[in-house]
């Protein structure tokens, strides 16, 4: 396969001469991010006596936009679930669902995505599968990932999270949904407001290294659901409210804008780039110091706090001290994204 104005057709899913061009193609783009030697499973080498693996599934709404695409959200999705549990990612699957008529060329740009995001983030892609679909199966392309990491520290557990820990916040909340609705409904927003889509693990590495021995006690990425999720999970497993002071909440004005004629709350929408870290008071200043020094923790902020009140509930405080309940969806506050 020599060119990139072709279409997917249902015989680059037959195993035939069309398939062999296909995984030869994508192996080419994804370059020396890929060290699968197609053969019918990868040998891979792993330190220590404890690994953590993950898998996810990506469809996205629309798969290609502003500043990212499906590929780069893939990447992303897989090395952050690793990297908020302690792991250090080292290893990614790569499986392709693939509509016919997907243009060669978006497919191209997604691996190149998964290329470059795969090689900033440190991992490396050791065997894939494509599946081809008829037209209106699939949205474009679906993606699946799986993911192995390494423990070179203690694995991080919600458990671990006790009243008095501090919330910390690593960056604005709710760009990727308006960044994506925006390209969907003709909004004009997304030159202002980017995804956040980005690899965290290489800012948590910093973290931990400047972080006292044991003052991280959790972490979460905060993707779909939003920050509300992340705090009600966190809340029902331990029995204690979380409190959290509205206006140190980071939410860009610009997407605050959006939200607000879209009817949809930041707190509720999903981001790929955003990481809550459940950390001791005394290490708060450590935390927000690493964060803010890296360039996706720019924008970081302490929220808010567990506090020794009983039962599961989010509490938000405004500015006047005025407490509210933030409730969990029961469903889906808006259409699918990714």
């Amino acid at each position: 396969m020599t060119t990139t104005d072709a279409e997917i057709v249902l015989d680059h899913g037959t195993g035939a001469q069309l398939s062999h061009e296909l995984v030869e193609l994508i192996a080419a783009t994804l370059g020396e991010s890929y060290i699968g030697e197609m053969e019918d499973s990868a040998t891979l080498t792993v330190e220590g006596d404890r690994i953590a693996m993950t898998t996810d599934s990506f469809v996205a709404d629309p798969p290609f936009f502003g500043n990212g695409n499906i590929g780069k959200i893939a990447v992303c999705g897989t090395v952050n679930d690793l990297a908020v549990a302690g792991a250090t990612p080292r290893y990614l699957t790569l499986g392709m669902i693939l509509e016919t008529g997907l243009p060669i060329a978006n497919l191209v740009l997604a691996l190149e995505s998964i290329r470059d995001t795969a090689l900033e983030a440190g991992v490396q892609i050791v065997c894939g599968d494509t599946k081809v679909v008829r037209k209106g199966e699939a949205d474009q392309l679906y993606l699946n990932t799986a993911g192995v990491g390494v423990y070179a520290r203690d694995p991080l557990r919600m458990a671990a999270v006790r009243p008095g820990d501090k919330v910390v916040l690593s960056g604005y909340l709710g760009n990727h949904t308006v960044h994506l609705l925006s390209i969907r409904e003709g909004l004009g927003f997304e030159s202002r407001v980017p995804s956040d889509c980005a690899p965290l693990n290489g800012m948590i590495d910093g973290v931990f290294a400047k972080a006292p021995t044991g003052s991280i006690r959790s972490m979460r990425d905060v993707t779909r659901g939003g920050l509300s999720a992340v705090l009600h999970e966190y809340s029902s497993m331990l029995g204690r409210a979380i409190l959290v002071d509205e206006p140190a909440i980071p939410i860009q004005h610009e997407t605050a804008m959006a939200a607000d004629m879209l009817g949809i709350n930041p707190l509720h929408c999903a981001n790929e780039g955003c990481v809550a870290i459940f950390v001791t008071p005394d290490a708060v200043d450590d935390v927000l110091s690493a964060l803010q020094a890296h360039k996706y923790g720019a924008h970081a902020a302490m929220i808010g706090e567990v506090t020794e009140r009983e039962g599961a509930a989010v509490i938000l405080r405004d500015s006047a001290g005025r407490e509210s309940m933030l409730e969990e969806l029961r469903g889906a506050e808006l259409p699918r994204l990714c």
